[in-house]
């Protein structure tokens, strides 16, 4: 899949399912003509605020739309069990095949997820609250999955931070968690592309009370 239409099909993503029959074309190649081509920075920045906001004591971690592994693998925590959760079974195979994930999830993050209460102790995600993938209703879930000072570090394109409704919903769960820390990085290092090549994401960093 050529690079610019792979980018813009991600942007036009409306449904669960749009989701899986992009991703099950993309999957082989995403890593080289996608994160490598462009320097996607989404993971690099999620692993870095981990490193900064982290305990010990958070784990195991479940990595939310984890596609390729990305995150996985610039979190390089051999103490720590990751756990990878995604809709895509041709992502998660190329997941799989990084090593650098204990179990790997299949789901639609936007149903209720086949995992107990209060089981992990951090979430992290990048390039999942963006255009038509995941839409902040899916943090009651999240919420339920993680105990009690449970870290979260998540990226939300900028665009959709108010769009989409992510604002109003951390207002809304604004007594489940700490107050949120917010970070704005830039999505991309080398991408030339005119309407998205100096996308922003806001990282955004709270622990659950």
């Amino acid at each position: 899949m050529d690079e610019k239409k792979g980018l813009k099909d991600a942007y036009a993503l409306k449904t669960p399912e749009d989701s899986i029959n992009l991703y099950k074309t993309w999957a082989s190649t995403y890593d080289d003509d996608f994160a490598k081509q462009n320097d996607y920075r989404s993971p690099i920045e999620i692993a870095k605020f981990f490193a900064k906001y982290s305990n010990p004591e958070d784990t195991p971690i479940l990595d939310v739309g984890a596609g390729t592994g990305l995150i996985g693998e610039c979190l390089n925590l051999d103490s720590k069990e990751i756990d990878a959760i995604d809709i895509s079974p041709e992502m998660l195979n190329i997941a799989r095949l990084k090593n650098c994930y204990s179990k790997i999830i299949e789901a639609d993050l936007t149903k209720t997820l086949l995992i107990n209460d209060h089981h992990y102790g951090a979430i992290v995600s990048a390039g999942t609250f963006t255009h038509g993938h995941v839409g902040p209703d899916v943090f009651d879930e999240l919420l339920r999955v993680t105990r009690s000072g449970g870290l979260f570090v998540f990226t939300v394109h900028y665009q959709l931070f108010n769009k989409a409704g992510f604002d109003k919903k951390l207002i809304e769960i604004q007594k489940m968690i700490t107050k949120p820390a917010f970070h704005e990085v830039y999505v991309y290092g080398n991408n030339p592309d005119k309407e998205h090549g100096s996308d922003k994401v806001i990282i955004t960093v709270f622990r659950k009370r």
